[in-house]
């Protein structure tokens, strides 16, 4: 990933204030404000990243992913490939859950049927990984084989984000994975409402969930009984604060000792201030607009002839020639982003070598609005969030006034993010922000949730909710799914990514970088995942 580490390492430059250490009073506890609100204390319910922020602290998966997007041995120490389909793993022993049993493979097994069984689950966010597995089975205590229903090139990648949860939850019952999906048992699974009343949060990270609150705290307190590194704090307090102002209010008056994702028009009286350091990072956070390409007339588009001009390229193409990503990255996002070229950052792996800025040309697509027959525009509906992304309520307005100005009227609904996700994931809308960053450095991630034709028995295009459908691309990403050489699929990926840019059903924005504004007497280098680790959060030295 060469231009994305020359990127980290540019951003590595930015001032950050050298503090005294933090004082012994408040040295055990450790209060942040998130940007953004959980849906729930399920580590199955929905893969958003303040869910993986607290699901980090509480429950661990059998890989990892360091920040360079590198496989590493988490609850399972070791690995073989015995061909393009079968694994074992070895687990590690020694690991106990917090309520103090031993972690054996037969918990692998119940986590993975109890995610195929998860009834509030929200867009098959785990269960389409899942689904892509033949056969869970443990072959001893500590040994676990995993195969899959067709070559997956990324499936230790795609296992970092499955966390584990004791059988005993269920207790004795015998689970058959390849039984079919209920796994051959017919009590009750593990219920949303169990995990929030921290009953069913049992999980083996270094921290155990005290009390959940979705709008409120969360409290956490340390597991001594950690395999791992112990965390410096013995408590943990989690609080969502959406709107920039009240986050940056409590820093300020500290009640908080670290928030996420402070305004940037803040950021320079922040870094002038001794009393904070401010932390930035690039991440692979792309910023897209999803669009309705399937339905005629689709729901929030008025057009003269009565169709759906979102499913002509041509429309498509324009919207993005409409907007200037140079502009919103220096006058939107105060520089805290990175204009797309594409899907991911240039240097992963399936990204077109070297690609310019995707171009500002607003006469270019007012003429090809005329050529697809709409000399005078059409009329849309655009949803996006008003508090999950960096600036995202300025940047849906600026956004509108962009395609305002090639013809297109533009109604903005910009809405909580708490509402719009529900609505989305229902395929309510025909324009909508989206916001997603990679567990892998390459563009399969992409492809297989947001782009490739829905496939719900394979867990493919399961947040394609503009319902695109391509059959060049649809090709060469399933070729590359079943490619488990990473140049040889290097270059499929490529192509299809020539395909997406060229039909452009989702138009890239820009990549987020994350910032972290926290007091003096702490250091913290930030993530690449935009997830706030207390573990990382240290006393300055």
């Amino acid at each position: 990933m060469p231009g994305f580490r020359a990127t980290l390492a540019c951003l590595a430059l930015v001032p950050a204030l050298a503090l005294p250490a933090a004082g012994s009073a408040v040295a055990q506890t450790l209060r942040i404000g998130l940007s953004a609100e959980t849906t729930s204390a399920d580590p199955h319910n929905y893969a958003l990243t303040p869910n993986n922020t607290l699901r980090q602290h509480v429950f661990e998966a059998l890989t990892d992913i360091d920040a360079d997007f590198e496989v590493q041995p988490s609850l399972a120490v070791s690995w073989r490939r015995e061909d393009d389909m079968s694994w074992v793993f070895k687990l590690r022993p020694g690991v106990r859950f917090h309520n103090g049993q031993a972690l054996t493979a037969r918990d692998v097994v119940f986590s993975y049927c109890r995610i195929l069984n998860n009834e509030a689950e929200v867009v098959q966010s785990y269960s389409r990984l899942v689904r892509r597995l033949a056969k869970v089975e443990a072959v001893d205590e500590l040994t676990v084989r995993i195969v899959t229903r067709e070559a997956e090139p990324l499936l230790l990648n795609d296992l970092s984000s499955l966390p584990l949860l004791p059988h005993s939850l269920i207790g004795e019952a015998k689970l058959d994975f390849a039984a079919g999906e209920k796994c051959g048992y017919a009590g009750a699974w593990p219920t949303a409402a169990q995990f929030n009343d921290t009953s069913a949060a049992i999980g083996t990270g270094p921290y155990r969930l005290r009390a959940y609150s979705r709008s409120a705290a969360t409290e956490l307190e340390r597991f001594d009984r950690y395999w791992g590194p112990k965390p410096h704090w013995q408590q943990v307090r989690l609080t969502p604060v959406t709107a920039a102002g009240p986050r940056l209010a409590g820093l300020l008056a500290g009640d908080q000792d670290l928030i996420e994702s402070p305004a940037t028009g803040d950021l320079p009286r922040l870094r002038g201030n001794s009393s904070f350091t401010v932390s930035a990072k690039p991440t692979t956070r792309l910023i897209f607009l999803q669009l309705d390409t399937a339905r005629a007339p689709s729901p929030f588009v008025t057009a003269p002839d009565g169709k759906n001009p979102l499913q002509d390229a041509r429309v498509r193409q324009a919207l993005s020639l409409a907007i200037d990503r140079k502009a919103v990255q220096e006058r939107v996002m105060d520089g805290i982003a990175t204009p797309a070229t594409q899907f991911l950052p240039d240097g992963m792996v399936g990204t077109i070598p070297s690609l310019p800025v995707l171009p500002y040309d607003p006469a270019r697509a007012r003429t090809l609005l005329r050529e697809a027959g709409y000399p005078d525009g059409f009329s849309l509906t655009f949803h996006a969030t008003n508090n999950r992304y960096i600036n995202d309520a300025r940047l849906a307005q600026v956004l509108a006034q962009f395609w305002q100005r090639i013809g297109v009227k533009v109604e903005l609904d910009a809405m909580p993010s708490s509402v719009f996700f529900g609505r989305r994931g229902k395929r309510e809308f025909s324009v909508a922000m989206g916001g997603w960053s990679a567990d892998a450095a390459e563009t399969l991630m992409f492809f297989r949730s947001w782009l490739m034709s829905t496939d719900r028995a394979r867990g493919l295009g399961t947040s394609n909710y503009g319902g695109w459908s391509e059959a060049r691309f649809d090709t060469l990403s399933n070729q590359a799914m079943a490619t488990m050489d990473q140049p040889a699929r290097a270059a499929l990926l490529r192509q299809a990514s020539e395909v997406a840019l060229e039909q452009m059903p989702v138009i890239p924005v820009h990549f987020e970088n994350a910032v972290w504004a926290f007091r003096k007497g702490l250091r913290f280098a930030g993530r690449v995942d935009q997830t706030t680790n207390a573990a990382e959060v240290m006393p300055a030295e």
